[in-house]
């Protein structure tokens, strides 16, 4: 599955860097190991995207109601293979 997500600037640098190495959602896609996450740079000042996009792959899922991740939400492990 393909997901389409915004992200902040902040963190967008930052996975463009190799920095973050994970992504924190609500798992309100049912996101799974191999899911493609497009990551597309949101201006929210401007409320526009920026056109720049990075292309992830989910190699890790930790689940949230454990290790004090807020029970509807997850940390997915990502693995960048495209930056557009």
């Amino acid at each position: 599955m393909i997901h389409e997500l915004k992200t902040l600037p902040q963190y967008f640098h930052r996975v463009f860097t190799g920095e973050k190495t994970f992504e924190v959602r609500k798992n309100d896609r049912d996101f799974q190991t191999g899911d493609v996450l497009i990551l597309q740079e949101y201006l929210p000042e401007d409320e526009i995207y920026s056109g720049q996009t990075i292309r992830a792959s989910v190699t890790y899922i930790l689940q949230g109601g454990q290790f004090g991740i807020e029970p509807g939400y997850c940390v997915l492990g990502i693995k960048v293979f495209g930056v557009n």
